[in-house]
């Protein structure tokens, strides 16, 4: 059984060692067996961190290579000596170069949600112009060119699904679900009862909107403030710090000078 193992290994080893084009032909045949593999996440936290320019499918088969290249390794190094243990420690190494660049990924997302918490105030400014004179769809629609990167993934998934057909919140708390940052969820709900074009309260969902986005607004530029001045405040300290560790070290030379003499 283990001999299976070490051809299999080999096999890995010469596609995707020996060429490019093996490794590009093993892919495309088994295209629709190795997407199953692939997060349902994972291009939108691609194209999060790299942009709309980056190749998903490439990336992602990198990373099946990767992984393969570490299993094939490691199957040859335990060859002597392989069991159902060595075998399973191969599998889960493999496992885990396979997962690390997803995981890093999401942990880039991660450590960016203040950064989105941030800009989406401003994202929603603008948009709430264009709401005035379109419907949200094409508003949004409108919008997307001029959004900051990171949420346009988010934007061409939400108006995709609406323009299927798709006319409940779902598309809209969707959204929100990928951006979960402050008051994403009210602002999507509010857009979407915007959205269903009632003209006797739409004036009064406009002010509510409005009112809404400015007080956003306000709550960015003073988390900008408090940020500021926590930094200065921390260099503040620092220089404090350094300033009073420099006067005692010239206290203890001044005493241990004066002692010697």
């Amino acid at each position: 059984m283990w001999e299976i193992f070490v051809v299999g290994a080999i096999i890995l080893i010469i596609v995707f060692v020996n060429g490019n084009a093996s490794a590009t032909a093993f892919f495309k045949d088994n295209e629709a067996y190795l997407q199953l593999l692939k997060e349902e996440d994972y291009e939108f936290l691609v194209i999060a961190k790299y942009g709309n320019d980056v190749d998903v499918n490439k990336l992602f088969s990198t990373r099946i290579k990767n992984a393969a290249l570490i299993f094939a390794v490691m199957v040859i190094v335990f060859i002597n000596k392989l069991s159902f243990l060595n075998i399973l420690i191969c599998g889960l190494v493999a496992g885990y170069i396979f997962k690390s660049q997803y995981l890093s990924l999401k942990s880039y997302y991660k450590r960016h949600l203040h950064e989105i918490d941030l800009l989406l105030p401003y994202y929603l400014k603008s948009l709430e112009v264009l709401v005035q004179h379109y419907t949200v769809p094409v508003a949004i629609s409108r919008s997307i060119k001029d959004a900051p990167e990171i949420f346009r993934p988010g934007l061409k998934e939400m108006i995709g699904k609406i323009e299927a057909g798709d006319s409940s919140i779902d598309p809209y708390m969707d959204f929100a679900k990928k951006y979960p940052v402050r008051d994403s969820m009210r602002m999507m709900r509010l857009l979407y009862r915007l959205g269903l074009g009632l003209q006797d309260n739409k004036q009064e969902q406009l002010l509510l909107l409005s009112k809404t986005v400015s007080s956003l607004q306000n709550k960015a530029r003073e988390q900008k403030y408090k940020e500021r001045l926590e930094k200065m405040q921390g260099k503040t300290m620092i220089m404090l710090g350094v300033t009073g560790a420099g006067v005692i070290v010239l206290l203890l030379v001044s005493m241990m000078m004066m002692l010697n003499i």
